[in-house]
């Protein structure tokens, strides 16, 4: 199933948006072969035509979610005078508004060899250029990134917590020197 979203069957576009939206509403458990057939109203053997199995289908699900991620980068850093807080802001506001769909790429190990080719480093190569090119430093962004927005989805931070004064001194420390 390697290849952009544009790259696959209309069909199986459909699926993996039935998916999504089952994904989105009901959380993994919503997220079987039945069911993402009754969606399209056909039975289930018949999905195995446009993917191969369910591991192929959370690929596609993955790949969506990462080019729509690379794409809310790019974006939101064109022009930006501090472009490492508008990343953190469009990560954060992504795992928000779609915590399964974020939790499916992030909370496992990534399927980079069934990933389109380069996608990965679209997301990543923008985090690089927000922190003045420093893979390491790039890293280290992406791991605050991803601590503060678990650890907020998973409600983990005290009662009256200022979530952005904790987000903002995380990025304080990991812009690049000036």
């Amino acid at each position: 199933m390697a290849g952009s979203a544009s790259a696959l069957t209309p069909r199986a576009r459909e699926v993996v948006g039935i998916a999504r939206v089952l994904l989105e509403r009901e959380g993994p458990s919503g997220l079987s072969m039945r069911a993402i057939a009754a969606g399209l109203g056909i039975k289930a053997p018949s999905l195995y035509k446009h993917v191969a199995d369910k591991g192929a289908l959370e690929v596609a699900l993955i790949a969506a979610g990462l080019e729509e991620i690379a794409e809310a980068f790019e974006s939101a850093t064109a022009g930006a005078a501090d472009p490492l807080s508008a990343i953190a802001r469009e990560y954060r506001r992504f795992a928000l508004a779609h915590p399964h769909l974020y939790r499916l790429m992030m909370d496992r190990p990534l399927p980079r060899e069934q990933l389109p080719a380069g996608l990965e480093d679209r997301a990543g190569s923008v985090l690089v250029a927000a922190v003045g090119g420093d893979p390491d430093r790039a890293r280290a962004a992406f791991a605050l990134a991803h601590g503060m927005v678990s650890l907020e989805l998973n409600d983990r931070f005290p009662p009256g917590a200022d979530i952005g004064a904790a987000w903002e001194a995380g990025l304080a420390a990991l812009r690049p020197p000036v």
